[in-house]
């Protein structure tokens, strides 16, 4: 069986911003808010792994893309209210770009075998 890297990648991004947030001082708002967007990423692209049908496989990667969006909203917060410091967010951002990335050629991969 093949590895599947998007969920690899993002099972690294969720692990470090968890234990991130464990030991930042910030917004339990915001701390939630990451928390809340990471988790939706990951249990979009394992649902996509199972969708119904191509088109159901796309709703869910692009439901993780737009989420992963505001994940990399949320590392901007933290950043420009100094929580994090620089390099930490540039980190992070990188691997949503990644992330990101893969979801975007995964829709559009899907969306021409529709």
């Amino acid at each position: 069986m093949s590895k599947n890297y998007l969920l690899i990648y993002f099972e690294q991004l969720a692990t470090e911003i968890e234990l991130l947030c464990q030991k930042i001082k910030a917004s339990s708002n915001t701390l939630f808010q990451i928390r809340k967007s990471l988790s939706s990423v990951y249990a979009n692209i394992r649902e996509a792994n199972y969708g119904q049908s191509k088109l159901d496989m796309v709703s869910k990667f692009e439901i993780a893309l737009k989420e992963c969006s505001e994940t990399e909203g949320w590392l901007k917060l933290l950043f420009n209210t100094n929580a994090i410091n620089e390099e930490t967010f540039k980190k992070f951002r990188n691997l949503c770009g990644r992330i990101r990335r893969m979801l975007i050629s995964s829709c559009k991969t899907l969306k021409e075998k529709i």
